[in-house]
């Protein structure tokens, strides 16, 4: 092969890993490959690796997204409620100061966990940050 000639580069073909089921594995909490281990160890500690297919997990980089996501999502949730409320009620100042915190704490606490095994789930459908067999330098 002399330096004029085309290089010809085949990458190995790997399996497809649909993003969908990968995602809603992971809203479950469940391993995004396997969908029966925990992909948490502790509330949002990532497990190293899935207790039952032994698929590793720790190449995850969720970062920042999922309090994004959270507050997008609980926002949408509690911000029509709280006007509704407002609106179809006329509730007294304390009601809205004791109701909407707790409410916005609980489904804070709800999603955000949901959100980041969501998030792991859709970095290892698209082999992101060494879920594709690469190494990391």
């Amino acid at each position: 092969m002399d330096m004029t000639e085309p290089r010809i580069f085949e990458a190995a073909e790997e399996a497809p890993r649909p993003a969908f089921p990968a995602i809603r594995r992971g809203f479950a909490m469940r391993c995004p490959a396997c969908g029966h281990g925990n992909v948490f160890r502790r509330f949002l500690k990532i497990a190293d690796t899935c207790g039952h297919c032994g698929e590793e997990l720790h190449h995850h980089r969720a970062d920042d997204a999922p309090p994004y996501f959270t507050i997008m999502v609980v926002g949408h949730i509690v911000v029509p409620m709280m006007l509704w409320t407002e609106l179809a009620w006329l509730p007294p100042i304390w009601v809205h100061a004791a109701l909407w915190p707790a409410m916005t704490l609980a489904l804070s606490l709800w999603f955000l966990p949901r959100l980041k095994g969501a998030i792991v789930g859709w970095q290892w459908a698209l082999r992101m940050h060494g879920f594709g067999g690469e190494t990391e330098d």
